[in-house]
């Protein structure tokens, strides 16, 4: 299927305006481009490191609890499956929380920014 609608215009006046690269560094500098930067940090460094301690203690026991991590649960279905299971439900969650979380707080800082960054270009 061909359209036969003109392509967009282009040139100098169409083009959005670009922020200097001097206006990207006052702007990381800036204590508001520090707080986003801390809201990011504050929530995604101590969910990366509880998950890959928990990924560890897996793996740990997986190696060395073998007995443990064999007990039947239910059936066929063990502590290693159970665990393991856990383990795609813990990443689905952490994803979901992050989210949220930067819908609701760094999206909305982020987009402050460029507004204003583009409102000075």
């Amino acid at each position: 299927m061909t359209t036969d609608a003109p392509p967009p215009p282009s040139g100098p006046d169409t083009a959005p305006a670009q922020p200097t690269a001097q206006a990207f560094v006052r702007m990381q500098e800036s204590p508001e481009f520090g707080e986003l930067r801390r809201a990011h940090r504050s929530f995604a460094f101590p969910l990366t490191v509880a998950f890959i301690a928990w990924y560890l203690l897996y793996v740990l026991l997986s190696n060395y609890a073998g007995g443990f991590m064999g007990t039947r649960l239910l059936g066929n279905v063990n502590v290693a499956l159970v665990l393991g299971l856990a383990q795609f439900a813990t990443t689905f969650l952490i994803a979901w929380f992050y989210s949220r979380h930067a819908a609701g707080k760094l999206d909305p800082q982020a987009e402050a920014i460029k507004s204003r960054m583009e409102a000075d270009a």
